[in-house]
């Protein structure tokens, strides 16, 4: 039986890929709502090679609304039980202690927090599990964040946050080996951020933990290339490649498929 645990250990980069059941999430929102086409999007992306699934009930663009607590849970717990049938690792994506809760009593592997557990609640809720995190930045919240996003050194700043979060999981007791981190691209940065960050991305291996990159549609790829969010996919998948040329270890992502095809010619050649 797949684990995280055993995905993590695998000298390659994982997929992840994104379900959002969600109204207003900015590329697939409103898509997946209805429990019968998310269920099929779920075997969908396993087919096509998916690593790990990643369900979320509540959109963290800018702007989003905030979801009530109990709302969140209605949409994400029936998909989470789904993807356990189908044998998959599933993580959910979340800032709520209580959604958090419910999930990890339904066995996900991965809480994955824009909020790098800063709510309240959410840390102990994990520490008292044996579920792995992933932390991410973010200046600011999903509402205000890209209003005036500003830094001195985006990449030396975001290393700092994340390493404060990691010595603060671990003095609450969540062990090092169960964090993974997020630099959070596109949130909280303009579009030259983002582009430094991926350039240095590699200054993040210091930290000592795996790194997860989601630039799949976003933004900074539109922008970059003058393009809509359904005309975004060959930008997302070569920016998923170079991300796992300078060392990230899971790639969140909507293209499953076209992201698997990358990384396995990536890794053909790596091999010669």
């Amino acid at each position: 039986m797949k684990t995280l645990e055993l995905l993590l250990s695998q000298n390659r980069p994982l997929v992840m890929g994104i379900l959002n059941t969600t109204p207003d999430s900015f590329s697939d929102g409103g898509k997946f709502l209805k429990q019968g086409d998310a269920i099929k999007q779920i075997e969908r992306m396993l087919k096509c090679g998916a690593d790990i699934i990643d369900i979320g009930g509540e959109s963290t663009r800018p702007g989003a609304a905030e979801v009530p607590e109990q709302e969140e849970i209605e949409r994400v717990m029936p998909l989470v039980e789904a993807a356990n049938k189908m044998g998959a690792v599933v993580s959910v994506d979340t800032s709520k202690a209580s959604v958090m809760k419910e999930a990890l009593a339904q066995g996900v592997e991965l809480i994955n927090d824009v909020r790098a557990l800063q709510e309240e609640g959410a840390i102990e809720v994990v520490a008292n599990s044996r579920a792995h995190v992933c932390l991410m930045h973010m200046q600011g919240s999903p509402r205000t964040m890209q209003q005036n996003p500003t830094y001195e050194d985006v990449t030396n700043e975001v290393k700092d946050m994340l390493r404060q979060r990691i010595a603060v999981c671990t003095k609450h007791g969540i062990e090092a080996k169960r964090i993974i981190i997020d630099p959070g691209f596109g949130f909280g940065k303009t579009l030259q951020h983002n582009c430094q960050l991926m350039h240095l991305l590699d200054e993040l291996k210091e930290l000592e933990c795996p790194i997860l990159v989601g630039v799949s549609r976003k933004r900074m790829i539109g922008d970059i290339l003058d393009r809509e969010v359904d005309d975004r996919i060959i930008g997302s998948v070569v920016a998923a490649a170079y991300a796992a040329q300078k060392g990230a270890k899971i790639l969140r992502v909507h293209d499953v498929d076209e992201t698997v095809q990358a990384i396995k010619i990536v890794q053909a050649f790596e091999k010669q």
